[in-house]
């Protein structure tokens, strides 16, 4: 098994992050990451609390993933989203969250009777926080043309322009290179 991450990670917010499993989101490269339920299991393992994924069904979280989307989106814009994606969103919510628990050998460790549900509500309940929070207004797109990601600008400044430098930044530095040695 790799020790590379499958999915990408980083973006500030647990929503964030799932929303990056729709890869050049907006783009004719759009790449789809949770195509079944092994992916979806294996996206929550990596990026839940949960240990163990499980199944799930992964039309539902590419739905809930879409109406978180449209939700930070919609709140960036100072609007309300469709109803559709307000309802997704809050009945993720709804389901029980991974609990806690310390281990004999003094780790902590999540358990859920459902770990794929319970992380989808995590991911609901970061996504209806993150829009109605300040933080908001720290949510950037992405500056790479093709990338679509959204992710949360924690720098001081406040002008990241990129989800990642070790991906987007890298590659527009090098057409910037690339540029003045033509």
């Amino acid at each position: 098994m790799s020790s590379t991450p499958r999915f990408r990670q980083g973006a500030g917010r647990l929503c964030l992050d799932f929303i990056r499993t729709l890869r050049h989101r907006g783009s004719p490269d759009a790449v789809e990451e949770l195509p079944d339920a092994g992916a979806l299991s294996a996206w929550v393992r990596q990026c839940g609390p949960c240990a163990t994924g499980g199944g799930g069904d992964a039309a539902r979280a590419r739905d809930l993933r879409e109406a978180v989307y449209v939700l930070i989106t919609a709140a960036q814009a100072g609007r309300l989203p469709d109803a559709r994606s307000i309802a997704l969103v809050n009945q993720a919510a709804a389901h029980p969250v991974p609990v806690p628990r310390l281990t004999g050998a003094g780790r902590l460790d999540w358990r859920a009777e459902d770990p794929v549900r319970a992380t989808l509500a995590l991911v609901a309940r970061d996504a209806l926080d993150l829009a109605t929070s300040p933080s908001l207004t720290r949510v950037r797109d992405c500056a790479g043309p093709a990338c679509g990601a959204l992710f949360l600008d924690d720098s001081r400044p406040g002008n990241r322009r990129w989800c990642s430098m070790g991906t987007c930044g890298n590659r527009a530095k090098k057409e910037t290179l690339r540029g003045r040695t033509a």
